[in-house]
């Protein structure tokens, strides 16, 4: 009698230390080729952004003109700064700049989306003609629009003139010269809004309109209680953006008046560039730059807090 042993089959168990090292390697490849491509624009953010801010914070606590060696100072120049009458001065400017501009954009913007969303002939070219302005530089906007205001042979007095109306002195008249800027900066900005709020009118649903047109509404009341609040995403964008714009202008007010006359048009932007490129107080200007900067972050968070509390999120 014979006995026999049946030998079950062996069985390699998985190698999972390999498969875990080739998971591992694709892996790294993976990260490796995404950091290839990402490289060269963090490298940029970083040496041009990141750098100078930060670099800029140091400065801001010193005494220095860019030749000589710094003097610490500590928190002197921010204590300065709030006896510095020049720079109330500049801030009142940049102020009033700012509440002309926003409004004044963002009214525009809605109206003249509202006029280009319509079917008419040559849509196309009268839209192309509200955005060109916006993509031209703001120093030839400058320019151009200091011979249209020039008080002796400018185009904007001698249609006064053809009217039988008094001259004015415009961008050389203290009382005029930064409404004018506001309102050069109107036309090369205004562009921007009416894009955005034409797209966000193209995106509010037919079903609504047609809605409260068979319900009677008139085209005032579907304006006012639909369009309107479908549109308050988007006036929250336009409103942080344009704020930042107005506050940050500079080329406009270089190429029209330099901050004159008698500093009537001299921003914050404007002040900075003279404190830090024109009298070499770097320090000085850092720290004015750095008192935008917490402003400008305080104002944009509060709105973004605002939006965001009354559910019209932009962001």
């Amino acid at each position: 009698m014979s006995i026999t042993f049946a030998a079950t089959p062996r069985t390699r168990p998985p190698d999972t230390t390999a498969r875990a090292r080739s998971r591992r390697g694709r892996a790294l490849r993976r990260n490796l080729t995404g950091w290839g491509f990402a490289a060269p624009a963090t490298a940029l953010v970083i040496g041009l952004s990141i750098f100078p801010a930060v670099w800029a914070f140091f400065i801001s606590r010193t005494r220095w003109n860019g030749i000589s060696a710094a003097r610490p100072l500590g928190w002197d120049n921010y204590r300065n700064l709030v006896q510095d009458p020049d720079a109330a001065a500049a801030a009142q400017h940049t102020l009033l700049l700012t509440v002309l501009f926003v409004p004044g954009s963002i009214l525009l913007g809605i109206l003249l989306a509202v006029a280009l969303n319509q079917k008419i002939r040559l849509i196309g070219f009268y839209r192309t003609c509200i955005f060109v302005p916006y993509v031209a530089s703001a120093a030839a906007t400058g320019i151009l629009a200091s011979f249209v205001f020039n008080p002796q042979f400018g185009a904007a007095n001698e249609a006064l003139r053809r009217l039988g109306l008094p001259q004015q002195g415009f961008l050389e008249d203290p009382g005029q010269a930064l409404l004018v800027i506001c309102l050069i900066a109107l036309w090369g900005e205004v562009g921007f809004c009416t894009v955005i709020y034409l797209a966000a009118l193209q995106d509010i649903p037919r079903e609504l309109v047609e809605a409260a047109t068979v319900d009677g509404a008139s085209r005032l009341r579907v304006f006012f209680h639909i369009t309107l609040p479908e549109l308050r995403p988007v006036t929250v964008f336009t409103a942080i953006w344009q704020t930042i714009t107005a506050m940050q202008l500079f080329d406009l007010i270089w190429t029209t008046t330099r901050g004159g006359p008698m500093n009537s048009t001299q921003t914050i932007v404007y002040y900075i560039y003279e404190l830090a490129f024109q009298t070499q107080r770097l320090g000085y200007g850092a720290a004015l730059a750095y008192l935008l900067f917490a402003v400008t972050m305080l104002l944009t968070l509060g709105v973004l807090f605002y939006s965001r509390r009354n559910g019209r999120e932009a962001f």
